[in-house]
């Protein structure tokens, strides 16, 4: 395994290789790895000849100056997880190298709509930094293919519209959820949750299977729905923040034609933001009544 930490040096050994006709997988991270991520390089290998993965903690997605600070950083871990892993090129730029000249003077790519709204219109900016980051990435790796995980379902959503209409070669795959043994996703902030909440943290898995079961079983008034649902969050002392039930293809509101709805949640424990999702099979439900407010 190789790291490096300029483009440079980056792009010379994937430029040779790109020579031998080998396919490039690319895996960007922001690091403190865990199962889930590594799940990502496992469907990178079968995918292509070389695995990439980049890990940059991005200044330019966080709303909140003490989240950046608190985010966990553990470059040496993480090195010596992807090497047991056969990784090919590890990327570690600094945000010197990144942004140069500083965010504000960065050019920036946003993609419109998908940005800005559910998740997008609480946290400002914060797709905007996501979409910026990932087309500067994937111009210094060129991959084939990239891989992404589902438990970010609205950003896999914007990275693949922003592929779609910059017309970016890249095959984005998106890789299911990879869950603790008691249904907690799993997240680079878990390991943020003190001993106690993290024995209330799968409350938000649970809650978030109940509303799906309700709807296999043909509850439709959605408001009410997830009001409920908000009830339970809280008596489980977790602090709902965002709970929205959407078409799983469009983000939009559901109506008669669509087929999939997704359920996207997210609480507060503590000072750590948890999220969640899940799809919903509509075919057998026959009427919808209403929708979030």
């Amino acid at each position: 395994m190789q790291t490096f930490a300029d483009v440079v040096s980056l792009r010379d050994q994937l430029k040779s290789a790109r020579r031998d006709g080998r396919r490039i997988a690319f895996v960007p991270t922001m690091g403190n790895l865990h199962e889930g991520h590594l799940t990502l390089v496992r469907k990178a290998r079968e995918q292509a000849d070389l695995v990439v993965v980049s890990i940059f903690v991005n200044p330019m997605q966080f709303e909140r100056e003490d989240d950046l600070n608190n985010y966990p950083r553990t470059l040496e871990d993480d090195l010596s997880k992807l090497n047991s892993e056969s990784v090919d090129f590890v990327f570690t730029p600094t945000p010197e190298i990144m942004y140069p000249e500083g965010l504000d003077k960065h050019t920036f790519i946003e993609v419109p709509s998908l940005s800005h709204m559910l998740e997008g219109a609480s946290r400002p900016g914060h797709f905007r930094g996501v979409s910026t980051i990932v087309t500067k990435l994937f111009n210094i790796v060129q991959p084939d293919v990239a891989c992404f995980g589902e438990k970010d379902f609205q950003q896999l959503a914007v990275i693949k519209k922003m592929v779609t209409d910059l017309a970016l070669d890249i095959n984005v795959i998106g890789v299911p959820t990879v869950r603790e043994l008691d249904n907690l996703a799993m997240s680079s902030r878990n390991s943020r949750l003190t001993l106690s909440e993290r024995q209330r943290a799968p409350v938000l898995a649970r809650t978030m299977r109940w509303i799906s079961s309700q709807m296999r079983g043909g509850r439709n008034d959605y408001p009410s729905l997830i009001e409920d649902a908000t009830d339970q969050l809280r008596a489980a002392d977790l602090e709902p923040d965002e709970i929205f039930i959407r078409d799983a293809n469009t983000l939009q509101l559901l109506n008669e034609n669509s087929t999939q709805a997704v359920v996207l949640m997210s609480a507060y424990l503590g000072q750590v933001r948890l999220i969640d999702n899940t799809i919903v099979e509509l075919s057998n439900i026959n009427s919808l009544d209403g929708e979030e407010e």
